[in-house]
């Protein structure tokens, strides 16, 4: 697909029923290469304070960082949306206070929209960006920024009460105007019950294959972080062990003197290297 995909796209893409492939990516080369693998959406997630920055949550990252993160995967980006995370505490102090970041995020950071996480106690939040015309992407299930609250990193929405009210925040999230919503650890029945039910598009991360979109976090597909291993993680390829071994033979071969050979080397001309002794 080489047309530029964009938050109308979203749309387009749930009346028409193509599924949504979304990544995360937080530096320009990987943009790239994602970007030309065809991936309809980038996502700068604030889980590069686990995967790229070594945290132990997202807590720790700050507009700066996103900021930082987002406008060298907007460079790599050509024809793939690339959405922004607002990080913790970036927009639950005020409605200033978050149209503020998000439009760091976007003029800045060149994003096409951002994500927030939670539901009817950020909606005067996401309204006003709405109204200030910058894209929301929703989040709701498992929102990591709210860990502490949550106890730990569990599945949301297992009983009635936790399922009828994340029914209710899609569909009012879905009323404010957001261009879709990742639901995170939900149970199957409930993701494709609120799927069916708005719409908008919904991205599943560990929410089954009835959303009408799917995100992974790259590192954690192809291997490249063994720190947390979610359940719902599917390893295409494991590039980290790729990446070792071929450090391996490098340090093998500096060790032995076989890297580099003279067709990695510079060469002097025999009449200047004479005038040299």
């Amino acid at each position: 697909m080489d047309k530029k995909y964009t938050v109308s796209s979203f749309m387009q893409s749930k009346v028409k029923g193509d599924k949504i492939s979304m990544l995360t990516a937080y530096d320009y080369s990987t943009a790239k290469l994602l970007d030309e693998a065809g991936v309809e959406c980038l996502l700068v997630g604030d889980s590069l304070g686990m995967v790229m920055l070594g945290y132990d949550s997202t807590l720790k990252v700050t507009v700066d960082d996103m900021v930082h993160h987002t406008k060298a995967v907007a460079r790599g980006a050509k024809r793939a949306l690339v959405i922004a995370d607002m990080p913790y505490l970036s927009y639950h102090i005020s409605v200033e206070e978050t149209i503020k970041n998000a439009g760091r995020l976007i003029q800045e950071g060149d994003a096409q929209g951002v994500k927030l996480e939670g539901g009817e106690e950020i909606l005067d939040k996401i309204e006003a960006l709405i109204k200030a015309q910058i894209p929301v992407l929703g989040h709701l299930g498992l929102t990591p920024q709210s860990v502490n609250m949550m106890g730990g990193y569990k599945v949301q929405g297992k009983s009635e009460e936790q399922a009828k009210q994340l029914i209710a925040d899609a569909k009012l999230l879905e009323k404010a105007g957001v261009f879709g919503i990742v639901l995170e650890c939900v149970p199957k029945q409930l993701a494709d019950h609120i799927s069916k039910s708005i719409s908008i598009p919904t991205i599943g991360i560990g929410a089954g294959n009835g959303c009408d979109g799917q995100v992974l976090v790259i590192q954690d597909m192809l291997g490249m972080y063994s720190d947390l291993a979610p359940k719902f993680v599917k390893r295409y390829k494991n590039t980290g062990e790729t990446m070792k071994e071929g450090v391996r033979e490098y340090i093998q071969e500096v060790k032995s003197g076989a890297f580099p050979e003279d067709k990695h080397s510079f060469m002097l001309k025999d009449d200047v290297l004479e005038k040299l002794y």
